[in-house]
């Protein structure tokens, strides 16, 4: 007769992405997997069959939950110019937080894994896409709304914001000066001005 689970999946997730974002993949050990995870190798192994696929599933599960909660601002249908200076302000205030020096687990994986790992580059892909559809439509919804200048290529900034996006979260990681984050942050902005 089968065991009875003694943990929850999204739990074990949660801890994972914790863990992931902290040191990586490359830097995570099973080992050390199973001791932050609580669970038994076993267990682990049983749930998410190896550490790719917990390293997936916890991309997965950052993507739905933790991303859905910091991009709302942008993927908002109504979203607009204020919506990306406070994405922007609010990306930036990460490094002022318990964020500094962790930065955001999509942007690390795209800097560690993306180039490295087919698995990891497809989660990537979709981040960026998602990235430059939300700012893209609050560009256009900018301009109907005369908040930015008629002749703006809104296809070139949404990819310029995305990129941004991923650049402040390698400054967060890499525990830059708050200084030089919000600089930053100021900079990106300004180009709503143009």
């Amino acid at each position: 007769m089968p065991t009875a689970k003694n943990y929850k999946r999204d739990e074990l997730l949660d801890r994972a992405i914790e863990l992931f974002r902290r040191q990586g993949y490359s830097g995570t050990s099973t080992a050390e997997l199973v001791d932050e995870l609580g669970v038994n190798r076993k267990s682990m192994y049983s749930e998410f069959g190896s550490k790719q696929e917990l390293f997936e599933a916890a991309l997965k599960r950052y993507s739905e939950v933790h991303l859905s909660r910091v991009l709302a601002p942008i993927e908002d249908p109504n979203a607009g110019a204020d919506a990306i200076r406070g994405a922007f302000n609010g990306y930036a205030s990460a490094i002022d937080g318990r964020f500094n020096g962790l930065g955001c687990l999509m942007a690390n994986t795209a800097v560690e894994r993306a180039a490295l790992d087919p698995g990891s580059a497809k989660f990537v892909d979709a981040y960026l896409e998602r990235l430059n559809t939300g700012f893209r439509r609050a560009l256009e919804n900018a301009r109907q709304a005369g908040e930015v200048v008629p002749d703006l290529d809104i296809d070139d900034l949404a990819s310029f914001f995305a990129m941004s996006v991923v650049g402040i979260s390698a400054l967060i990681r890499a525990k830059a000066s708050s200084q030089q984050v919000h600089a930053a942050s100021r900079a990106i902005i300004r180009q709503l001005e143009v």
